[in-house]
């Protein structure tokens, strides 16, 4: 049998995981007989950290992928090393080291046991899916509601947080259940799952903007954000929030070398899997827009505190004023927090001192736990705080009552 050709490398390891590691190589000189020439090519080499190899993962028997990728390495990989390896094409690479991640992230989840996470997601989000659609449908059914800014922003929320649970729940259940996922439709589900989660934290954002301009300038206020122009807003935001998650989603996809399918989809691996490769400081661009948004909402209530302080409205203890600052601003705490775990969790994606079950664990209860909680509250806070909200669901209960009672008699 004929040797695989060998090549001299020199280049930096990294790792994704405490077992896993990918080589980055730049230029890679092929060792040929005497008086033949060598060729240098541009290429990147995976390596599982098993002595002997990786195994070959599913939906590639038959290919090529199974033969050892390094013949002669070290068991701790220094930083630069000249080797002799068998080189493999990058479209192999890429499905090896995205399967062997997403085994290896189910390996830790049944370990620890952390299926059992889905009872509280299941929990909050049928909590929350029946309490959302009927604050929206009051809204939407009130001809007075929809023509208020703040109640359009309120809808908006609730309906970016109805998406992004739906498609939450969607992704744990086909976890759970181990059922293959394409991965076109993996990344598809990403880029819309972060799109919902990024509206909803513009959306609040431009919640507190609309307070401060409601107090600051009460007489102009309806004429500069009458509703057609508060809903090409609402189109802007939801443009602007799908289109980093998506340009990315156009970038992934003009990569070669992604598997077919996957047995695990998460956010984390698709984003941080991508960002080792191709793009760094995906991490960044959520960090400085989560931070710039929560910088905004801090002016504003400074602002908003400077400009009705004299009105007597923060004196009393247990004011309406300070319930409600209180009340929104442990809202607001709830959405931007599990953002910046998101991010830590990017950041630390590559990361080799931080283990791989350590990584399971905070993505999970983050997941399935943390970024939950605002949209499971949002409701209940919207509908118990805005007085008008409450009232036109009350009013719709007695008309459904006196419908039903006309219907029976």
């Amino acid at each position: 049998m004929k040797a695989p050709p060998c090549y001299y490398v020199t280049a930096k390891w990294f790792s994704l995981s405490p077992s896993l590691y990918y080589l980055g190589v730049n230029r890679v000189e092929q060792i040929r007989p005497a008086g033949e020439r060598s060729h240098t090519k541009h290429l990147l080499i995976y390596r599982s950290g098993k002595p002997n190899g990786c195994a070959t993962p599913r939906g590639f028997s038959g290919l090529e992928i199974s033969r050892r990728l390094l013949e002669e390495v070290v068991n701790t990989p220094p930083l630069s090393h000249s080797i002799c390896v068998c080189i493999y094409q990058k479209i192999m690479a890429s499905a090896l080291i995205i399967s062997n991640l997403t085994q290896e992230w189910l390996e830790s989840l049944r370990q620890w046991h952390l299926e059992y996470f889905f009872i509280p997601t299941t929990v909050i989000t049928v909590a929350t899916l029946l309490a959302n659609p009927v604050l929206v449908s009051c809204i939407f059914l009130s001809q007075a509601l929809r023509q208020e800014t703040r109640y359009l922003l309120v809808a908006n929320t609730l309906t970016a947080d109805i998406l992004y649970l739906i498609l939450n729940m969607a992704t744990i259940i086909c976890n759970a259940v181990r059922v293959p996922i394409p991965w076109l439709v993996c990344e598809l589900v990403t880029a819309i799952t972060v799109t919902t989660y990024c509206c909803a934290i513009l959306t609040v954002t431009l919640m507190v903007v609309d307070t401060y301009a409601a107090v600051r300038w009460p007489l102009r206020y309806h004429d500069v954000l009458p509703p057609a122009r508060t809903h090409r807003i609402l189109v802007g935001v939801w443009m602007l929030a799908a289109l980093y998650p998506f340009t990315l989603l156009i970038m992934m996809e003009m990569e070669k070398g992604n598997p077919h399918e996957v047995a695990f989809c998460l956010a984390l691996i698709s984003l941080g899997f991508f960002q080792v490769n191709n793009l760094e400081g995906v991490h960044i661009y959520f960090f400085v827009a989560a931070l710039i948004c929560a910088l905004l909402i801090f002016v504003c209530y400074i602002k908003l505190y400077m400009v009705t302080r004299t009105h007597g409205i923060w004196h009393s203890r247990f004011s309406r004023a300070r319930v409600t600052l209180l009340a929104h601003g442990v809202l607001l705490l709830l959405y931007f927090a599990p953002g910046f775990v998101f991010t830590l969790e990017l950041f630390l994606f590559q990361e080799k001192a931080i283990s791989q079950d350590v990584r399971v664990w905070i993505s999970t209860v983050n997941m399935s736990v943390f970024m939950l909680l605002p949209r499971a509250f949002a409701p209940y806070l919207y509908g118990l705080r805005y007085r008008e909200i409450s009232k036109t669901l009350m009013q719709l209960l007695h008309q459904h009552q006196r419908l039903g009672q006309t219907t029976v008699s």
